[in-house]
Order: structure tokens, then sequence, then C-alpha cells
């Protein structure tokens, strides 16, 4: 398979940031709560195949993020405990694929229809993860056609802007917002690493959004379609920096204009209470922490006083701690305010694929 030159970027500005790459390890006190969860996942998946939230909405986006949870564990769609998990998985979101239109859902069923590119998303990212370790001829071929088609699908959805909104340019008269958007650049950046074809300029295009959505303190707001205007959000700027990493941008001062307003804005998770998003949150900082390591934060910010220091291992620490003082007897978690209506699905993925960085098997996850 073929390494894209951004990803040599990543690895090498990660490199100079971090030092050599070392595996690192799950610690061992936090296996039985990820087992935990893993396997009330494994249980909540239907027999078609696809994990659905409360009261049934939302399938595809929560058949791609649960998938992503069991493909953190190290299964792949060939060998491992959940390897029937995920083939159910992946055949149920190739049938999804529109081959008139790329789209990765089905907007005729009951919550698609007005958030459908949230689903095609993290469609787009599990599938993108399966495909590079799928060794069947024919279905590579076809997975390779639908995520092609897909990655197309995700251009021309577009807006002049840059960015994405929870419908198509064209069926949102060319609204956009940043969660959106940041869906849509790691599920790009999944295709890319995997060897699809990317169009160009749709990465660039997505991060000239992120860059215009940046206000002066360094957050990065909801809308460009609304003006720009209003305050920078935790859970975007988060999420921005995880894209920032996946496209060489390192070190750059936008980059470290956006540490800089996560550190002020978002606690750990568990610590000081919880916060509103803070699985969406946390979901995309825990990635950008670990990507920091012990030492990354330090020579981002070698001024920086050292009780500011962000580290992976004080910040897994005191998340992990709290995940594993919330988790239910039964292996989930439950939301936060209004996350609370996506369902334990939505929240025991995200967490479990916090909790399993450390086994650094996805390259979209990867230091």
């Amino acid at each position: 398979m073929r390494t894209p030159s951004v990803f040599v970027a990543l690895a090498s500005g990660l490199l100079a940031l971090n030092g050599p790459a070392v595996r690192a390890q799950v610690p061992a006190r936090y296996k039985p709560t990820i087992q935990k969860g893993l396997d009330w996942l494994a249980r909540h998946q239907t027999r078609a195949g696809y994990w659905e939230g409360s009261n049934g909405y939302y399938p595809v986006s929560m058949t791609g993020l649960a998938g992503m949870a069991l493909l953190s564990e190290g299964s792949t769609a060939r060998a491992g405990k959940y390897a029937k998990n995920l083939r159910l998985a992946r055949d149920w979101l190739m049938a999804q694929a529109q081959p008139e239109t790329g789209l990765i859902s089905n907007p005729r069923e009951q919550g698609q229809g007005v958030r459908y590119m949230y689903g095609h998303g993290f469609a787009l990212l599990f599938l993108s993860c399966v495909y590079g370790e799928e060794r069947d001829s024919d279905k590579r071929r076809k997975l390779e056609d639908i995520l092609t088609r897909a990655c197309k699908f995700t251009r021309d959805a577009q807006t002049s802007r840059g960015g994405w909104g929870y419908v198509s340019a064209k069926d949102s008269n060319q609204f956009d917002e940043g969660s959106v958007t940041i869906t849509q650049l790691q599920a790009l950046r999944a295709a890319r690493n995997a060897g699809i074809k990317v169009p160009p300029d749709a990465i660039k295009d997505a991060l000239k959004y992120l860059n215009d959505s940046t206000g002066p303190d360094g957050g990065v707001r909801y809308s460009l379609a609304q003006g720009g205007g209003g305050p920078g959000k935790p859970a975007l700027t988060a999420a921005a920096i995880c894209c920032g990493f996946s496209a060489g941008e390192y070190d750059t001062p936008l980059v470290k204009k956006w540490f800089g307003f996560c550190n002020q804005h978002i606690p750990i998770l568990g610590v000081g209470g919880r916060i509103g998003h803070d699985e969406y949150t946390h979901y995309y900082y825990a990635q950008a922490v670990y990507a920091l390591g012990e030492d990354g934060y330090g020579k981002l910010f070698p001024d920086g006083k050292g009780t500011d220091r962000i580290t992976w291992k004080k910040y897994r620490e005191a998340a992990f701690d709290g995940l594993v003082r919330t988790q239910h007897s039964d292996g989930s978690w439950s939301g936060q305010n209004w996350t609370a209506r996506f369902g334990e699905v939505y929240v025991t993925a995200v967490f479990v694929t916090i909790m399993q960085l450390d086994n650094n098997v996805l390259p979209i996850y990867q230091r």
C-alpha cells in the first residue's frame, strides 16, 4: 500500500515533537473496563449488523463509531475476537452505499434525512480502516469502488467555503458548520491513508475552513455560514487539532493557538465535573493529547509553566480513572445533557475508543 505524502509529513512532525515512536500499552488496571465496554457493544449489535441510537435513530453513524471501537481492540474482519461483528458491520454499511450518488446512508430512513452527512462521514471512516485489511479480492474491489464514490460525494457536498453541513451543500443552501466538517476531514484522511483516491483540494479547502473559523482567542467557531461570529467552541477546537495533525500541521502557530485555547477551556475528563458535549470533545481531545505523548506539549510551548503542560500519562490517569468510576455494571456508559438522546451505544463507543488509543493499531489514531 502506498504511503501518502501527508502521512509522511505527520509522522515526521510527531517524531520531532515526541521522539522515536514506542508502542505503549494500555495499563492493566483499565483492561477489564475496556473489555466490559467492548462486550456490551458486541451484545447490542443487531442481527443485521448495525447499531442504533435511542429510538432507532442514527444507525449509520452508530455503526461506524461502534465499528471503530471494535477495530481499536485489534480485531479485523478476518481475525480476532470481534471479527464476526466487524464483518456484519462492514457488510451492512456497504449495503447502505447509494451507487448513483456515493452517499453511504439512506436519507429516507428514520433520523437519516436531516443529518446524513454525519453517518456518511463515520461510515467512510470505518470502511476505510476495514479496507486496509481486506484480503478477499472481490470484496476489496467493491470496497474500493464504494470508498472512491464516497470520497467524491464528500467533495461534491462541500460548500464553497470549504466546510460541510448536516446535509450536502446542494440540499442545505450552502450551510456548513464545524462538527460535520471535522467528521468529513478525518474520514477523508482515513481514506487517503488506505490508498483511496481523494479528490484534489478537498482536504486543503477544509483546513482553510477551520483556519477561517478560528477566532482571536484560538477557539474554532460554530459556523462560517452564519458569519463566523460567536465564541470559540472547545469541542470543535479539540477536533481541529486532530485534523491539523493529520495534515502535518504539528507545530504551526494555528495548532498552538488551538491547543492554548483547549488548555484554558477543557477540563480533563472526569475531573471537576462533566461538561456539555464532553463525549465528543474528548473523543478528539484524547487523540490530540495521545499524539503529543509525554514531551510534545512542552516542545510546542517551551516557555510555558510546567504545571500547565499536558502529557498523555497525566491525561490518561485522570480521565481513565473517571471512566472506570462512571461505567455501569453492564459495561456501558450514559451520556450527559443533549448527548443522552443519542443513547448508550454512542457514549460507550466513544469512551472505549479513547481508552484503547495505546493499542496504536489504526493509522488514523496512531502517533
